[in-house]
């Protein structure tokens, strides 16, 4: 049956297909998009800020707590002599160090939980005192101290007290011993490759090597100047910290560390050992308060042993006397009394107030105004040969009065007096010569033997160069030459040759240095003996005194300076000729044969005086 479809009301509404959607206020839909618009500039101002103007704040704060910057240290530079004997060397050791922060110390007879676990980065690892007890046997320093250490905070910027993220326990220990510090496995507590300078000759070379500080840094002599050259530059490595305070190694580029430059220097090791063997034994023997001696290669200037004494062990990290790191042969300054002579007789010469043969009238004293000089004794005339032969103050006061004073000044300038040798040595020290225009009559003539004005050693072994090269004299070098450096004329070859032929009569018989003779060999030099100035004034029982020589005279081949600090005065024998010329031979004759130089004069060429001898003395 068909079922009728009901008639629509005609009063009731068409129903509608789709209901039309709510309206949204205009208000609403910009209030919505504001608001999430702004938190969006929020989060990228934030951002930025983070990123750029709180970068490293951040960074410094991400690192403190998981990762580190580990410096490797550089292996220092060799310095050897010049034959490639080491003088100075590095070797590995381990420092051990801490980092407070990661760790906080028990309570007596509390220990660390097996299963511990930070609650946060920033928990730091409980450390007993058990553990602390066994740190420090291992460390063999004494309990206390690391409490102390573990327990160290300073205040930052905020007063809040931190605690370091880095401090040394003991630094420059064995492998072996480190190795038992890092097996207690002690959190915060890690091992530092370094490396430690050792010094093989010890104080035999001390002050021209020098030292370095516990970081490595010269100090003193050639560790010093030569630092750049020396130290090399350090490599790094970046690690990371687990929660516990272990590291974990190796998870970045490691920058290797590049390694400092070996350093040859002019010492020959074997001069050396010998030079400062016989300064000692000279010293002991003159009961002397110092000394200081300098072989110099005639022909090149180089610097083959320089010894001082007294001297100091550069291993040793004990405190040292500054007395006894003094280089005295170039940072101290004395009168050079006699052995100026020569100086003045070679300018003299150049000059041509007087001859070889001139006859110089020395009387055995002389007075200007109210002063008198004398000599030892009365020679009468002499030539040139005879006043440095027998040391005479007159006749060389009287040939330097006979040259103008600007002139005299001007020799004393081109010799290298009041000038630095430019030896690369630290505290160099210059001397002193008073401008010429000051100069009276005496003090010219006091000049003219010594006194009166200052000189380092090294200025006067540098000076009897012209004397062993024609006139020439020679830089100083402390670095092996692998050919010999100009110099610079100063006076003829003639006047040189001359003077260094006088200067052989010094050591013959007559002479005040007869016991500089070597057998088998010409020695030329000459002495010096002058009052030691005490509290500005000239002391009447202090003295310092002096040889410098060459040989052979033939071809000189090594020019050797030695300087003794107030020898006893005992016996009336502290004269340059009974205390530092035997030193002299002893280090010339051994320097010699350890070089291999032949000889230049008959084997039985030794005529030495009586012990009272009068030519071995000079007036000061």
């Amino acid at each position: 049956m068909k079922l009728a479809r009901p008639k629509r009301v005609a009063s009731q509404p068409r129903q509608q297909r789709f209901a039309q959607p709510p309206k949204l206020e205009r208000w609403r839909v910009w209030f919505v998009v504001g608001f999430l618009l702004s938190l969006f500039a929020i989060l990228l101002g934030r951002g930025l800020y983070l990123q750029a103007w709180n970068e490293g704040f951040l960074q410094e704060q991400g690192d403190a707590r998981y990762m580190r910057n580990l410096r490797q240290a550089a292996n220092r530079g060799m310095i050897t002599d010049r034959n490639g004997e080491p003088l100075a060397i590095s070797t590995p050791v381990q420092s051990i160090w801490a980092s407070p922060r990661s760790m906080t110390l028990l309570p007596d007879g509390q220990e660390r939980a097996a299963d511990w676990e930070p609650k946060s980065e920033k928990d730091p690892v409980p450390v007993s005192k058990s553990e602390i007890k066994k740190l420090a046997a291992a460390l063999q320093l004494p309990v206390e101290d690391i409490t102390k250490k573990l327990s160290y905070s300073r205040k930052n910027a905020k007063g809040e007290s931190v605690k370091p993220d880095f401090l040394w326990l003991n630094r420059h220990m064995s492998p072996n011993d480190a190795k038992t510090v890092m097996a207690l496995n002690v959190p915060g507590v890690y091992t530092q490759t370094e490396y430690r300078r050792y010094y093989p000759a010890g104080d035999v070379m001390a002050q021209i090597v020098g030292t370095t500080d516990i970081d490595g840094k010269g100090q003193e002599g050639f560790e010093l100047t030569r630092e750049a050259m020396l130290a090399g530059k350090s490599g790094s490595r970046t690690v990371i910290r687990d929660r516990r305070g272990y590291i974990v190694e190796d998870v970045s580029t490691i920058v290797p560390a590049k390694d400092g430059e070996t350093l040859q220097l002019s010492i020959d090791r074997k001069i050396q050992y010998l030079a400062y063997r016989e300064l000692k034994k000279g010293i002991e023997a003159a009961n002397a308060v110092a000394g200081a001696a300098v072989v110099l290669d005639a022909k090149t200037g180089e610097v083959l042993a320089l010894a001082n004494l007294p001297s100091y062990n550069p291993n040793s990290r004990e405190r040292v006397d500054l007395g006894k790191k003094r280089n005295r042969v170039v940072t101290d300054t004395y009168e050079p009394g006699s052995t100026m002579k020569p100086f003045i007789i070679a300018a003299g010469l150049e000059q041509g107030v007087i001859k070889p043969n001139s006859v110089v009238m020395t009387t055995g004293s002389m007075t200007i105004g109210p002063a008198t000089f004398k000599d030892t004794r009365n020679y009468g005339p002499l030539n040139p040969e005879g006043i440095l032969k027998h040391s005479s103050n007159v006749g060389a006061a009287k040939v330097g009065l006979m040259m103008g004073r600007e002139d005299l000044w001007t020799y004393f300038n081109n010799y290298g007096f009041g000038a630095s040798t430019h030896s690369g040595f630290p505290g160099e020290a210059f001397g002193r010569v008073r401008p010429w225009k000051t100069w009276r009559p005496i003090e010219q003539a006091t000049m003219s033997f010594g006194h009166g004005l200052s000189v380092s050693l090294m200025q006067m072994a540098r000076g009897y160069t012209v004397f062993t090269n024609s006139g020439e004299m020679k830089p100083i070098t402390f670095t092996k030459m692998i050919a010999p450096s100009p110099g610079k004329q100063v006076i003829s070859s003639k006047t040189a040759d001359l003077v260094k032929n006088m200067l052989e009569a010094v050591t013959q018989p007559g002479g005040t240095a007869t016991k500089a003779q070597i057998v088998g060999f010409r020695v030329g030099g000459k002495t010096g003996t002058a009052r030691k100035i005490v509290n500005g004034q000239y002391s009447r029982e202090k003295y310092e005194v002096s040889f410098i020589g060459f040989a052979p005279v033939s071809n000189p081949r090594l020019i050797v300076a030695v300087l003794v600090d107030e020898p006893s005065t005992a016996g009336n024998r502290y004269y340059g000729g009974w205390v530092s010329a035997p030193i002299f031979q002893e280090i010339m004759a051994g320097s010699l044969r350890i070089l291999g130089v032949p000889p230049d004069a008959p084997m039985n060429n030794i005529l030495l005086p009586g012990l009272d001898a009068p030519e071995l003395r000079e007036e000061t």
